[in-house]
This record gives C-alpha cells, structure tokens and sequence, in this order.
C-alpha cells in the first residue's frame, strides 16, 4: 500500500497565474507559505498546481496573503533545460481541494490593499 497526500494551511504567496485551454481546461499555479511554529524560522513554501473549477476558484478569490487550506499530492514535475541541456526537477503539490479560509474582511483588505480594514493579518503574520 502506498499514501500520497498532503495537507497545508497557509497564506498564497502571490496571485495565482492562471492559463486558459481551447479545450475549456483552466489551470492556475501559485506558491504558498506555511509558518512553522517558532516565529523565528523562515516559512516553508510550497508549489501548487490546480486544475479544473477549483482553479477557476483560485482566480476568481485567492489574491496575495490569502488564507487557504489546501488537500492534495505531491509530484515531480521533469525537463530539459533548453539552455544548459541538464535535467531539472520542481516538486509540485497537485491541489485536489481548496478551501478559502479568510474571512469576509480579509478578503476585502487583500483586495484594497490591506488600508486598515480590521482584523486582517498583522505585518509580522503574513511571511512575505
């Protein structure tokens, strides 16, 4: 038996890039920043890829400093550096589920730019 599932909780990164198909599949990818628990370690940030209406999700609501609870895989994804000819690797977590976590309020102050909309996330919560 073998189990590949990952579970996060965590802030985007950055807004996610989002790519339209003719075949009408979208996908979005976006980095995710995970605290540790002593506020003096650096925050662990993960790739995500996320496929389908979940992604469309993505662009539509998750915006920089977002909070989300992701559920999925991890995966390697392999190429060809076109310039050196070497062999590279990125770990990848496919996102199966995402869940936006944020409130309301977050959601607007992300949206506005954070201008002093109550209760969001101080400076030193969101690591970047």
């Amino acid at each position: 038996m073998s189990v590949n599932s990952v579970t996060l909780v965590g802030r985007a990164g950055r807004d996610p890039e989002v790519r339209y198909f003719e075949s009408g599949t979208v996908v979005a990818n976006l980095t995710m920043a995970v605290n540790r628990r002593s506020r003096d370690d650096e925050p662990d940030w993960f790739n995500l890829e996320i496929w389908g209406k979940q992604a469309q999700v993505a662009a539509d609501y998750v915006k920089k400093g977002s909070l989300l609870g992701i559920i999925g895989s991890f995966k390697l994804d392999r190429w060809t550096d076109r310039n050196t000819g070497e062999e590279r690797t990125k770990p990848v977590v496919r996102v199966d589920r995402l869940e936006l976590l944020g409130s309301k309020r977050d959601a607007e102050a992300s949206n506005f730019g954070g201008g002093g909309f109550g209760d969001g996330p101080s400076e030193e919560e969101v690591p970047f």
